[in-house]
């Protein structure tokens, strides 16, 4: 997703989905040196920015502070989208599927995603938010044009 529209896509998710879990860590840490790691059921997770950088908070308390004395890698990189979506198998298990780049989220021969996660790297850590369902997006603007588009959150289609 485009980075100017960071803040616009964290509020339309956070005021119009269902967060489940916060988590953010050092990059390059591969799991370790996690700094939150919260369980959000029935928790109100709420963000403010300001000069001072991005502020996570539940419940009214902050949690966790970012600076943003540096975002992401590339110009143009913002949040960053993935849904977990389970193809049944005969074991009654299910598979993760793992979709390729430039793949349509609303594929209608893809299962429905149980979740969402929302991504982002920010001052060297990794700042992963889990929802509910499925975010909703549309399309915004090519990267690669012809097979890979920037998608922008929408608020629920219903």
């Amino acid at each position: 997703m485009p980075r100017e529209l960071d803040f616009e896509n964290l509020r339309i998710c956070i005021d119009n989905y269902t967060p489940s879990h916060l988590f953010i860590r050092l990059t390059g840490s591969s799991g370790g040196t996690v700094k939150v790691r919260e369980n959000l059921e029935g928790k109100k997770l709420d963000f403010k920015k300001n000069k001072s950088g991005l502020y996570f908070l539940v419940d009214a308390k902050e949690i966790f502070h970012f600076p943003l004395k540096e975002i992401g890698t590339r110009e143009k990189d913002g949040f960053s989208l993935a849904y977990e979506r389970i193809k049944p198998t005969e074991d009654g298990i299910g598979r993760i599927i793992m979709l390729p780049t430039g793949i349509n989220p609303y594929d209608a021969n893809l299962p429905e995603p149980r979740k969402s996660i929302l991504r982002h790297a920010l001052d060297d850590h990794l700042l992963e938010i889990s929802f509910n369902g499925r975010i909703d997006v549309r399309p915004h603007s090519w990267y690669i044009r012809p097979h890979t588009l920037y998608w922008t959150v929408t608020k629920p289609l219903d």
